[in-house]
């Protein structure tokens, strides 16, 4: 009979573990609200060799330049040689992307990304998209958030890109119903 009790308290433990790390991320917005300007801001490093969000990380840290605003983040896998994002460069990229993304209603929202090589997603003070390593145009683990009111939300990308091709796509969508490219327009600094 202890055996049996053991082993339920341990299935109950567990299962409650699952259902806390299952729990939304709840979302911070922006206070006050920020008044926006369309697109996102950048700033590039360089660095001779990049594998991981922490040589991105140093290479910036080194010393940046600022770049072209992002549109959005819908940017589409590229051929070998295109350059990735707005950058100079079609490999050894590192990003720094700041600004704001709007979400229309509250609720419980799925987020992925796209990305071609590593990523580290912020939004509303919560880690939403995490790869560090690298990867063809490849989806990140989907994340659930909540949206605690409709408005806009702070936004921070560490990117990297190391060889070949690149991409970067953000999508969400209500809980239960389908994930979609985010617009453009849902994004400002």
């Amino acid at each position: 009979m202890r055996k049996i009790i053991s082993a339920a308290l341990v299935l109950a433990v567990m299962l409650g573990a699952s259902a806390v790390a299952a729990a939304p991320k709840k979302l911070t917005p922006a206070n006050p609200q920020p008044r926006i300007k369309p697109g996102l801001t950048v700033v590039y490093a360089y660095p001779d060799e990049i594998k991981t969000l922490r040589d991105a990380s140093k290479a910036l840290q080194a010393g940046g330049e600022t770049g072209p605003m992002l549109a959005g983040l819908d940017y589409r896998d590229t051929n070998i040689g295109e350059k990735a994002l707005t950058s100079n460069r079609s490999e050894r990229v590192a990003a720094d992307i700041r600004g704001f993304v709007h979400f229309d209603a509250p609720g419980i929202y799925v987020i992925d990304f796209l990305t071609n090589d590593g990523i580290r997603a912020v939004v509303g003070g919560q880690v939403v998209g995490k790869f560090d390593g690298r990867q063809t145009c490849q989806e990140t683990f989907a994340t659930q958030v909540e949206v605690p009111i409709a408005g806009w939300y702070p936004l921070q990308i560490l990117y990297f890109q190391r060889l070949n091709s690149s991409c970067l796509h953000m999508r969400s969508g209500l809980k239960g119903s389908k994930v979609t490219w985010m617009p453009n327009q849902a994004f400002g600094h």
